[in-house]
């Protein structure tokens, strides 16, 4: 159960984030980044989890050192008439945990709970995103495409031999930043929709993850799960996550693709398109043990939330299949 203090600082987190994307001036986008950071630092902190103390210093570290980069562009706008544009985009590159700079997410991502990497994986980026926008200029460009390469390719090859569910998920969160860049770079619509999407859908691994309390490889295989249905609805949530069709993480990676292609850049979409393929080869080593592998049968049903929480993923996932059929029925 949340205490006070913890929906307190969660909803001045999110005033943070309203703060920053509403702002008309730099520094008030920079004072709610900082009241972003100063609440998420709390919500880290658990008693239960030893690993938390250590995960919110690492983060508090590494946000202060993009505030600190974001602060010391002012004075060469100032003093030499110089855009500091790059300074800005290498500093919300390292907010956000965009590969080359990648290397803070994974281990604060092990540090903390399921419900604190939802928050990190998804509230947390939307401020330093949408800021990212805004530096977009001809001198960003070469870095927003040097830093979506980088992030697909450390983000999937660097999957592959990981065994802890959490780093898995980071380093999934890190390929996916690839192409919310490519996204951000096409137009500010194109990353809506990608992003909403990719919160959803990593939302409701990681609520499966947190309502079983997995967090190893080798208990996805274990008596964890309590019926196959529970199995079933994670393998389609991770080839959702990685952009198989006709799942719903397809739509917004399609929709990448095809402007991608029309504005003829089509090296950026090839290394993307090869990191999606090893990204799903992951997933699938993931689930397919959990699939193969039997384990003990247990007679205890399902509670009615769980039940409830089953059917919403089901749905988000094969959004796509009933959306045609409900337009048809409609019209």
């Amino acid at each position: 159960m949340l205490n006070p203090a913890q929906v307190l600082f969660f909803f001045t987190l999110l005033l943070g984030t309203l703060i920053t994307f509403s702002s008309s001036s730099w520094f008030t986008a920079w004072l709610g980044l900082e009241l972003n950071l100063l609440s998420f630092i709390p919500i880290i902190s658990s008693k239960s989890n030893q690993y938390s103390a250590e995960a919110a210093l690492k983060y508090f570290l590494i946000q202060a050192l993009g505030s600190a980069i974001i602060l010391s562009s002012a004075p060469s706008f100032l003093l030499f008439e110089s855009s500091p544009n790059l300074l800005i985009c290498l500093a919300l590159l390292l907010k956000t945990g965009a590969a080359p700079v990648h290397f803070w997410f994974p281990s604060v991502m092990e540090g903390m709970n399921w419900p604190q990497c939802i928050i990190l994986m998804t509230i947390q980026k939307i401020a330093p995103m949408l800021m990212l926008s805004y530096t977009h200029s001809p001198q960003t460009l070469s870095l927003i495409f040097f830093a979506s390469i980088a992030s697909s390719l450390i983000g999937s090859i660097s999957g592959l031999n990981q065994t802890l569910i959490r780093k898995i998920m980071a380093y999934s969160s890190i390929n996916h930043m690839a192409w919310m860049l490519a996204a951000i770079h096409i137009n500010e619509m194109m990353w809506m929709t990608y992003f909403l999407v990719y919160s959803l859908i990593s939302s409701s691994i990681a609520l499966i993850m947190h309502s079983q309390q997995i967090f190893h490889f080798n208990q996805l295989s274990s008596h964890n799960f309590k019926t196959p249905g529970i199995k079933m609805v994670t393998l389609i949530s991770f080839l959702s996550l990685g952009g198989l069709p006709p799942f719903l993480g397809f739509i917004p990676k399609w929709l990448v693709i095809q402007e991608l292609s029309n504005n003829k850049a089509f090296i950026w979409l090839s290394i993307l398109l090869i990191s999606a393929l090893i990204t799903l080869f992951y997933y699938l080593r993931v689930t397919l043990s959990t699939l193969t592998l039997s384990s003990p049968k247990i007679k205890n049903t399902l509670p009615s939330s769980s039940k409830t929480l089953l059917s919403s993923i089901l749905f988000i996932n094969f959004f796509p299949i009933f959306l045609p059929l409900s337009l048809t029925f409609f019209t």
